[in-house]
């Protein structure tokens, strides 16, 4: 019964759901999963299957699925409030949010602006940017600079600061020009450097190039975006937290704001709350989501310095910041995310993490050291790992063995990557490890390798 209830709820949803991220033709090779409910680290099928979700259902769950705290918080939002419009309103829960966030970040940024999703809170963030400079008087500050290799998001604007050139393409002539430096990507070596100096002379050659570029046109320049310490869509390329430091002292100088994009690199997936806290630097706006909510309801937003927002304080409309999103500013995502803030202060996760990211890294050191993997790299509860020679179609071979070994893992090209939530038990980091070194040989073996 329950095995012809999987190939109706597949079937259905191919004749219905054009799904995200995906060429649909592939589905006739590699079968959707039909997930029935979820519990802590793992997704359950109707068959009674289970996966364990080792990237975090595309990095947005960090306490688990269902997780009692943040279901009884829901729960109890229901009861009071489930949507109000925030222009010319507001309600308790937005309120908290946007105070407990500006005092995680000592109060450097602020006035949290909302949206549901990290493409729209870029949006914000780049249009902020551009008007901002246009208010002050700065009205030739248009152009905006990304990383070679960057990810945002694929709405148009986002887009546009994004390099990855299977997203871009197709969309090109929709596109606002942009200028690309180089990436710090610490696996940039030169001959002879040992691992800290690559990270940090790459750190510097990066940060030489956005130099070069600042000197030409700052004067023209809004903005620069980065994913601080992470660029996880081109494959998780690392970098050290020089770069930031390096690129927030050339913003300072040439007046270029700086924008992290801490979507999927924030709330604790590096080892701090805040990516950036690692460099010791602030920027001028901090783009969140994924993870603030806990992985339960869409939400983003963008906090920014004050002198942003006195930019946009006038009593010419015209000079206001009028984006605007339907949701903005949900209770609901708002409450999900003020009990997820309550468990990371409850439960002390950074300092658990930390243990839980040491015993990991052990356990994946047999991985680390295979012959047909190089540049193995951790950042905080990221790990990533590169397959030498992978052959065609690595990334859905992968992913389709994986899930019969009971894993939920998607590679990016030939890199391998584990983004677990915060929340697994010793059990599950060895079974974690053991099934990843697993599925990579049968995968290598299924391909002839």
């Amino acid at each position: 019964m329950e095995s012809t209830q999987t190939s109706d709820w597949v079937a259905r949803s191919l004749r219905s759901v054009w799904h995200p991220c995906t060429q649909m033709q592939h589905h006739e090779t590699v079968p959707l999963i039909p997930v029935k409910y979820g519990r802590g680290a793992w997704l359950y099928d109707h068959e009674g299957r289970r996966y364990l979700d080792a990237i975090s259902s595309w990095w947005v769950n960090l306490f688990g699925h269902a997780n009692p705290r943040i279901n009884a918080a829901l729960k109890d939002q229901l009861d009071s409030l489930e949507h109000a419009m925030l222009a010319g309103f507001t309600h308790e829960p937005v309120i908290e949010l946007s105070e407990r966030l500006a005092a995680l970040t000592g109060h450097n940024l602020g006035h949290a602006f909302y949206a549901s999703d990290g493409a729209s809170a870029v949006e914000i963030a780049l249009k902020m940017s551009f008007h901002s400079w246009r208010n002050k008087g700065q009205a030739d500050k248009q152009e905006f600079v990304c990383l070679k290799g960057s990810y945002h998001g694929e709405t148009i604007g986002a887009l546009a600061v994004t390099d990855v050139a299977l997203f871009k393409d197709a969309y090109g002539p929709l596109l606002r020009a942009t200028q690309t430096v180089m990436s710090p990507d610490a696996r940039q070596a030169a001959e002879g450097e040992t691992a800290q100096e690559r990270a940090e002379n790459a750190a510097r050659r990066a940060a030489a190039d956005v130099e070069r570029l600042f000197n030409e046109r700052g004067d023209k320049i809004a903005a620069i975006i980065i994913e601080p310490l992470v660029q996880c869509a081109t494959g998780m390329a690392m970098h050290d937290p020089l770069y930031l430091q390096l690129v927030r002292a050339l913003c300072d100088r040439h007046s270029v704001h700086l924008i992290l994009d801490e979507i999927a690199v924030g709330c604790g997936r590096t080892g701090t709350f805040f990516a950036c806290e690692q460099a010791g630097v602030w920027p001028d706006f901090l783009c969140l989501s994924k993870g603030i909510s806990g992985g339960y309801l869409p939400l983003s937003l963008v906090l920014s310095r004050d002198e942003i927002y006195q930019a946009f304080y006038s009593a010419d409309v015209t000079r206001g910041f009028l984006h605007s999103h339907s949701y903005t500013g949900n209770p609901l995502a708002c409450r999900a995310a003020l009990a997820t803030l309550d468990i990371f202060e409850q439960d002390n996760v950074l300092a658990a993490n930390k243990v839980r990211a040491e015993r990991l890294t052990k356990a994946l050191a047999p991985l680390a050291n295979h012959e047909r993997i190089k540049d193995a790299r951790q950042q905080g509860m990221i790990w990533a790992f590169d397959a030498i020679d992978a052959g065609p179609a690595f990334s859905r071979r992968y992913f389709a063995e994986a899930t019969r070994q009971e894993l939920l893992l998607r590679p990016i090209g030939s890199t391998i990557y584990l983004m677990p939530p915060y929340i697994l038990d010793d059990e599950e980091i060895d079974g974690l490890a053991a099934r990843t070194l697993s599925v990579f040989e049968a995968t290598l073996a299924g391909a002839g390798a």
